[in-house]
C-alpha cells in the first residue's frame, strides 16, 4: 500500500503565488487571498487540504506546480485530487473509501457454499471443494453473504 506523504506546512507565511498565501497558526492552516483569509484547515486534515487546493487548481488560481512547489506534495497525488475532484465534487473528499467485493466468492461460489454449510459441510471442507481460502469464508460468514445454519436441538 502506498504510503502517504502528508504537505509540509512551515511556520510563518509562504507563498503560492503572488496573490496566495498560506501560514500555519495554532495548528491550523489558514490560506490568504492578499490580505483576507479564505480558507482554513486543521494542520492534519488531509481531506480538506486537497479540497482547497484541487479547488485553487480548477479555478485557475494556482497550478499544480505552484502547490507542488510551495507544499511538497508529489504531482501525482495532486492529479489524483483534481480528477476526484472533478469526477466527484467536493464530498469525494469526505467519503468513506468503497468497500471492497473479493473476486474468488462469485455469487454462484456463495450459493454453493450457502448449500454446502446446510448439509452440514465444515467450514474448511467447504473450502477445499471450492478452492477459497478460509479467511475468505470466514469474512462472508462476519459481513453476512454467508449465513451458519442454526443446530437443531438434540445434537
Amino acid at each position: 500500500m502506498p504510503q502517504v506523504q502528508l504537505p509540509i506546512f512551515p511556520a510563518g507565511t509562504t507563498l503560492i503565488t503572488r496573490e496566495l498565501a498560506f501560514e500555519r497558526r495554532e495548528g491550523r492552516v489558514v490560506y490568504f487571498h492578499g490580505h483576507l483569509p479564505v480558507f482554513t484547515h486543521g494542520v492534519e486534515d488531509l481531506a480538506s487540504f486537497r479540497l482547497f487546493t484541487s479547488q485553487l487548481i480548477i479555478n485557475g488560481t494556482a497550478t499544480q506546480g505552484q502547490i507542488e512547489r510551495a507544499f511538497g506534495v508529489p504531482l501525482t497525488t495532486i492529479k489524483r485530487g483534481v480528477k476526484k475532484y472533478r469526477e466527484g465534487g467536493a464530498k469525494a473528499f469526505f467519503a468513506p473509501a468503497p468497500k471492497r467485493q473479493g473476486h474468488r466468492l462469485t455469487p454462484e461460489r456463495l450459493r454453493q457454499a450457502q448449500a454446502l454449510l446446510e448439509q452440514g459441510e465444515s467450514v474448511p471442507a467447504i473450502g477445499a471443494q471450492l478452492g477459497v481460502l478460509a479467511t475468505t469464508r470466514h469474512k462472508a460468514l462476519e459481513a453476512g453473504r454467508l449465513r451458519r445454519p442454526k443446530k437443531r436441538a438434540g445434537r
